[in-house]
């Protein structure tokens, strides 16, 4: 597996939790706005020392709630990652993974053999933010939403992330993806920073569209008026505020 490494003691990789995280290389996305676009090219990265993290991860257990894995995608590299989790639930530590669903049979896998306790995912909507041809983009939402029913079809509990874009309407998308959830699942609210807090993939994009602002609101009075459980990445907000306060 390639990997460009863990972190043992996470308190921002999923929402109210703690993680030991771990970050796999290769994507078949291309968002503009990804700031792990290194990672998700397969630059700085090294094969991951199994022992080594199963060494660490078993003396973090009991700090932790989950044994976290992102990237990048981390279904690029499904089939060794089926074993790591075998051997993660070995340890029985639960298992949490942040994928964007579109390598869904894969993912099925994964979770039929139940190695597979929690899923974290973005709607990326519109699809332009997958960074492709509009073709391309479009097949790849309709895999998004197969994704999303086999999370839902076997009740795996989700963190459901919205990437917030300015100039983007993200609503009729949004709404689509929530037709297909039956299970148990909160909104992370995530707008998109660029520099310079991040490197962003495409930072001419991320001039136009980051830093949004009435768009956030406006997409959380409408998650919140059907009733859902709804979060904001304060990351966001906190380094907003530290940067108009610097510019005064």
């Amino acid at each position: 597996m390639l990997t460009s490494g863990w972190k043992s003691v996470s308190m921002v990789d999923v929402h109210g939790k703690i993680t030991f995280t771990l970050w796999l290389c290769g994507c078949n996305l291309r968002c503009p706005f990804c700031h792990n676009w290194r990672i998700a090219e397969g630059l700085d990265c090294f094969p991951l020392n199994r022992k080594a993290l199963l060494d660490e991860l078993e003396a973090s257990a009991f700090l932790i709630d989950y044994f976290h894995v992102t990237g990048g995608e981390p279904l690029m590299q499904w089939r060794e990652l089926s074993s790591l989790f075998a051997e993660v639930n070995l340890l029985d530590i639960p298992v949490s993974l942040n994928a964007n669903l579109t390598i869904f049979r894969p993912l099925e896998k994964l979770i039929k053999a139940g190695l597979v306790d929690h899923i974290a995912t973005d709607i990326k909507a519109p699809p332009a933010l997958y960074g492709l041809p509009e073709k391309p983009a479009e097949k790849l939402w309709g895999l998004f939403l197969k994704g999303l029913e086999v999370v839902s079809n076997h009740g795996i509990p989700l963190e459901l992330r919205i990437p917030v874009a300015r100039g983007l309407n993200a609503w009729p998308y949004v709404k689509t993806g929530l037709r297909r959830i039956k299970t148990d699942f909160y909104v992370v609210l995530n707008p998109l920073v660029g520099r310079p807090l991040t490197s962003p993939r495409n930072e001419n994009w991320c001039r136009e569209h980051c830093w949004p602002d009435e768009e956030v609101e406006a997409l959380r009075d409408k998650l919140e008026g059907l009733g859902i459980e709804v979060y904001m990445n304060n990351f966001f907000s906190t380094q907003k505020e530290s940067m108009l306060a610097a510019e005064q």
